[in-house]
């Protein structure tokens, strides 16, 4: 009973708290932004050529950004001039008459140092561009001039920000979220380098995909209702301007812990060719226009020393290329190509393709790369799926289909779009913003990650060795995000161990040549030592390093740590209000792990790398048999972990009974004598001692987070104050690209201005308000301000500019108001003539209703007479006023007043015929024949007939109740089910036929009417 009268008290005030923090969580959710504020995210698909960006917001799902010029594909070109920037086709019109400041292709510059074989091709094709080397860094930067130096990351950091501004002029608000797409060969460096352009730029970038797993996301969300739970294999060949991946991806349904059975991709096989692609068919065709042009002899130049003109043949080319693919000959001309010669070549197909005859054999090599890594046939490819602008050459489609013996190869999916539109999902589904239906995507890393550590043994004879050992991290095409965790068992002190790259034997010599360094990162560990002093009577678990490959496949160390294990007594069991409060607590912002509900990417849990790894080898050089001896061992745990539980159960059933009897003894107490009070006390000291030798203990484990040191060593990051700088570097070029923007602005709306006021001058309604004096002092100022700009106003800087307009406006003010008002009084007068018509109509007609059947008050007859009244005299003494007013000067018959006076009227007669609508008719008197309760009635109701008897519950205008607040459902990208269309959804403020709005509009309320009998 006292327990209970403690304990309800304590209920009953954790009940409050739980309420109150219940209201407080109501509270905080209210103040969350609703699903119709201005939110929107991106998508960059990042080509070596061209750029296609695509949004999600509110009431648009799912669109290709149009850029400045309304095409749907940007080209990446940045030029940079010592006081101009531009890009997309700005910059390539440039590019022919000046390719020095005009930089494109940067794709294979991003992660690569300056011996890197991809830079020296580079420079061969582009020899007009200077490149040097990063000396902190081993990197290649862009020389123009000792001002003008930019890195690869610098040029792709403002192709981004120029995306962005795409993006945000498109969606009309600001776009920070993005999801950029980079090719499925990109290694560590190369994906760290885009990451880096992009913080460069103020870009959030949600995720890194892969392209080919963009397109397969694409393919997949529009096909939605096709998956089901039999695997279905697709082959995506994409052959873009740089480069070539066939990906092989398995389609299915599977059932998931939080979403149910839900469509999934796999990525099963990848096969590239990172320099087979339709820009090295272009420069074919450069180089045979070129030698064509020698060939005529008509100058003693070589055409290929000189860059303008080679420049201008790669356009060509470029051109010529297209129109080859739907035609068999075509003829290439360039005007002026060198020393005003123009040139004219006729060019056939036959010829385009034995000059990439080369081009054409490596065509199935990715196809039998994808195949032999998802160790698969082709029979186990359903289809085929083209993807990519180069695989619109009919030779290549030749080579192909008969590479993969199909009947046909698939053209089901727009080969431009597709990676943008399947980026933009996942960035849908990322943000918080936006609700879409789960899509499942299980991407692979193309490279194998191991561990490499080494570790002094000492053999039988006493000799000391080194061994170097690697342990597999992650395998090629193991899915990612994923975490892994390796232990290392035998260091008890501070050691170090490199991540590399596994087995890259499956690369050709020539890609193997371009990846760059096969070393990732050395680490190294401070603070074991220390923590094994700490810990000495613990038994060690290891070193235990937990590794995160995330979802842009990018492996991050997340932390080191010794764990230790010890033997503890176990704690009493948590009462009842304490498990209620750890519950409630729970459910309040408990730790949960669990992924976001948003994000359609399996985040598989925490793996630890198995038993084997990471543990070195006996001295006899065997393998211990580990993953047996772990198995028995967490039997063991478990078997153990049971019995301790049982004991525990019979300990506290033996404590409850051992209470019991304590209780009784305690009525006893005053009978018993000081002898046996004293044997029972010893007694229940020597149970007691028993008790706490017989408790049970329970394993610990320890952690102590260990210090690491990390050193790259493939391509070294840039150091804070270098991305700092480079932010600066950036935002002070879009700054002065504002600048420039907004002076030519305004030096366009002057120099309009001008000529437009002069011009207006002239004309019959201008003339009409303005006097000989006014207009001679107009002329003036305004040819004044034409000279000026003829001689200084094209060099004045923006505030100049502005303050000249601004004179010119403020002269030309009083003219301009004249003419506005008298233009609009034709209509305004008009409109308020119409009103008073109808509104003396109106109240002649309601001044007639009988007596009994009256539902106006007197109040309200009187107040919109009044106002009839007032209205006409005050429209009939202002319009005479105005005609005795010259046109030059100020009217008084403004084009405000007359709305305000429309706008009183009108009010007032909406508001009685909003009465008169919903009025009910008043109860007709009963038969004679009634009871004497109803005459009783109908007598009082009839004692009165004055009385206006008001309708139940008739809204007062200024108590009119709120009409319900229209709630509209949380924007949704489309899925494969609305393919974009939008649903139609009812609104709650919409009533039904025949239901009476009770609330008068809120302009129908006056203050006239306050007092009034409703």
């Amino acid at each position: 009973m006292r327990s209970r009268r403690v304990l309800g008290p304590m209920l009953k005030e954790a009940t409050m708290r739980w309420k109150s923090t219940l209201w407080a969580l109501f509270y905080c959710l209210a103040l969350l932004p609703s699903s119709t504020d201005s939110i929107a995210v991106m998508s960059v698909d990042l080509g070596s050529e061209w750029i296609k960006i695509a949004i999600v917001k509110p009431g648009v799902p799912m669109e290709i950004v149009l850029n400045k010029e309304s095409r749907r594909k940007t080209p990446v070109a940045v030029c940079l001039k010592e006081n101009e920037r531009l890009f997309g086709d700005g910059a390539l019109a440039v590019s022919v008459k000046n390719p020095k400041v005009v930089y494109r292709y940067l794709q294979d510059l991003l992660g690569k140092q300056k011996d890197n074989p991809l830079v020296a091709l580079y420079q061969k094709r582009f020899p007009e561009h200077q490149l040097e080397k990063e000396e902190s860094r081993g990197t290649v930067f862009f020389k123009n001039s000792e001002e003008m130096q930019y890195s690869p990351e610098e040029i792709l950091g403002m192709v981004l920000n120029y995306s962005r501004g795409l993006a945000q002029d498109f969606a009309e608000q600001t776009v920070k979220d993005a999801v950029i797409t980079v090719p499925a060969f990109f290694n560590q460096a190369e994906r760290r380098a885009v990451l880096q352009a992009a913080q460069m730029a103020g870009l959030k970038v949600l995720q890194i995909i892969n392209d080919n797993t963009a397109v397969a996301l694409n393919y997949g969300v529009f096909r939605r209702k096709d998956i089901n739970s039999t695997a279905q294999n697709m082959m995506f060949y994409d052959m873009g301007s740089g480069s070539t991946v066939a990906t092989i991806v398995t389609y299915q349904t599977v059932k998931t812990k939080d979403f149910g059975t839900q469509p999934q991709l796999q990525i099963r096989g990848v096969g590239f060719d990172r320099t087979l692609g339709g820009f090295e068919m272009e420069l074919r065709l450069r180089d045979h226009l070129a030698q064509v042009f020698n060939e005529q002899k008509k100058t003693k130049k070589d055409v290929r020393e000189n860059a303008r003109a080679m420049a201008k043949l790669l356009k060509e080319a470029q051109r010529l290329k297209t129109v080859l693919s739907a035609n068999a000959e075509h003829t290439a001309q360039v005007e002026g190509l060198l020393d005003d010669i123009d040139f004219k070549a006729k060019v056939t197909r036959m010829q385009f393709e034995a000059l990439c005859t080369d081009l054409f054999t490596r065509v199935p090599g990715p196809v039998q790369e994808a195949l032999s890594s998802a160790e698969m046939s082709m029979n186990e490819i359903e289809q085929v799926i083209l993807v990519g602008g180069a695989t619109r050459v009919p030779k290549v489609q030749e080579v192909l289909l008969k590479a993969v013996g199909k009947e046909e190869l698939g053209k089901n999916i727009n080969a431009d779009e597709a990676a943008a539109m399947g980026a933009v999902y996942q960035a849908a589904a990322l943000s918080k913003a936006f609700k879409v239906k789960p899509f499942l995507v299980r991407d692979a890393a193309m490279f194998p990650i191991q561990v490499e550590f080494t570790r002094e043994t000492e053999e039988e004879d006493g000799v000391k060795s080194v061994k170097h050992n690697k342990r597999i991290l992650f395998q090629r095409m193991a899915p990612y995000p994923q975490r892994k965790v390796i232990t290392f068992n035998r260091y008890t002190d501070d050691f170090i161990f490199n991540v590399n790259y596994g087995d890259l034997s499956f690369l050709s010599a020539q890609d193997l040549s371009v990846f760059g360094s096969l070393n990732l990162t050395t680490v190294k560990l401070t603070g074991v030592g220390s923590s094994f002093k700490k810990h000495m009577d613990a038994e060690s678990k290891g070193i235990k390093a937990h590794f995160n490959m995330d979802e842009s496949g990018v492996l991050v160390l997340d932390r080191v740590e010794s764990v230790f294990e010890t033997l503890v007594e176990e704690k009493e069991e948590e009462s009842t209000l304490t498990k209620l409060g750890n519950t409630i607590s729970s459910l309040f912002g408990g730790g949960s792990s669990e992924p976001s509900a948003n994000s359609s990417e399996p985040v598989q849990d925490e793996e630890e790398v198995p038993p084997e790894i990471g543990k070195e080898e006996d001295d006899q050089g065997q393998k211990e048999d580990k993953p047996a001896q772990e198995e028995k061992q967490d039997s063991g745990e478990k078997a153990e972990e049971k019995s301790q539980a049982e004991e525990k159960e019979k300990e506290e059933a033996e404590g409850e009974k051992a209470d019991a009897n304590s209780d009784s003894q305690d009525e006893k107490e005053g009978a018993k004598s000081e002898e046996n009070k004293l044997s029972e006390e010893e007694g229940k000291t020597e149970e007691n001692a028993e008790d706490k030798k017989a408790k049970p203990q329970k394993r610990t484990k320890i952690s102590d987070e260990i210090g690491v040191e990390l050193q790259v060593n493939d391509v070294l990051n840039p150091s804070s104050e270098q991305i700092e700088s480079s932010s600066k570097k950036l935002q002070d070029l879009t700054d002065r690209d504002l600048e420039k923007h907004e002076r030519e602005k305004t030096l366009n709306s002057l120099e309009a201005f001008i000529f437009e006021t002069q011009d207006k001058l002239y004309q019959e309604e201008y003339q009409a308000v303005v006097s000989d004096e006014e207009k001679e002092q107009i002329l003036g100022k305004l040819s004044e301000a034409s000279n000026w700009m003829d001689e200084e106003g094209y060099t004045a800087g923006t505030k100049e500019l502005k303050e000249k307009l601004f004179e010119l406006k403020k002269l030309c003010k009083a003219m301009f108001f004249r003419v506005e008002e008298r233009r609009k009084w034709p209509d305004r007068l008009a409109a308020l003539n119409s009103m008073l018509n109808h509104s003396a109509f109106f109240l002649k007609s309601a001044k007639l209703i009988p007596e009994d059947d009256q539902i106006f008050t007197e109040v309200e007859l009187k107040t919109l007479e009044k106002i009839i009244n007032e209205t006409t005299t005050w429209k009939n003494e202002t319009v005479a006023e105005q005609e005795k007013r010259s046109s030059t000067e100020r009217p008084v018959l403004l084009s405000k007043d007359l709305e305000s006076k429309l706008t009183l009227l009108d009010r007032e007669v909406n508001y009685l015929l909003n009465k008169a609508k919903f009025a009910k008719p008043k109860p007709k008197p009963k038969d004679k024949n009634s009871t004497s309760t109803e005459n009783g009635k109908a007598n009082s109701t009839e004692a009165d007939p004055e009385k206006v008897i008001p309708p139940k519950e008739e809204p007062s205008p200024e108590k009119a109740p709120e009409a319900p607040e229209e709630v509209k459902p949380a924007e949704e990208p489309p899925t494969a089910e609305n393919d974009g269309k939008e649903t139609k959804t009812n609104s709650q403020s919409e009533h039904s036929e025949g239901t009476p709005n009770t609330e008068p509009s809120e302009n129908n309320k006056s203050e006239n009417h306050i007092g009034d009998e409703l």
